[in-house]
This record gives C-alpha cells, structure tokens and sequence, in this order.
C-alpha cells in the first residue's frame, strides 16, 4: 500500500479490507485484459514475451482456469 497526503491508496492487484471484508486480488486474465486497455489506448508499455521475466508462465495460466468462472448456459 502506497501512502500520500496520509490517505491510503491501493493498487488493483493488493488485498485490502474495506468494511471489515477482506476483498480478493484480480485474476490473471483482468490483470491481462487491463493491460491491454492500456496499451490500446497509448500507454507505451508493451506485452512481455513468454519466458520473459515476470511475464505469466504456463503454471500461472493453469492455476487461473481452475478458478475461472464457468459459462452460464443458454435457456
């Protein structure tokens, strides 16, 4: 947690509690789709490459699918 003019702020990817609930870290893939929202719209970062430092391996993909929301089926 970042401090600035002694008011807390909080980064998308940081647990927090927020009214005695403890709110839970984004996912692999919103962290992915914000990212490339921001790119889109003229950030200047770019996308690492697999096998880059820091950039998700195929563990993380894995771990992110068991968690992921089923798809709701149509009536």
């Amino acid at each position: 947690m970042q401090m600035f003019n002694n008011k807390s702020i909080y980064t998308y990817e940081m647990c927090y509690m927020r009214k005695g609930a403890i709110m839970a870290k984004r996912g692999l893939y919103a962290n992915i789709h914000a990212k490339k929202k921001r790119i889109a719209a003229g950030s200047g970062e770019k996308m690492r490459k697999p096998g880059a430092k820091g950039a998700p391996t195929a563990a993380n993909f894995k771990r992110a699918a068991k968690t992921a929301k089923k798809p709701k089926k149509k009536k």
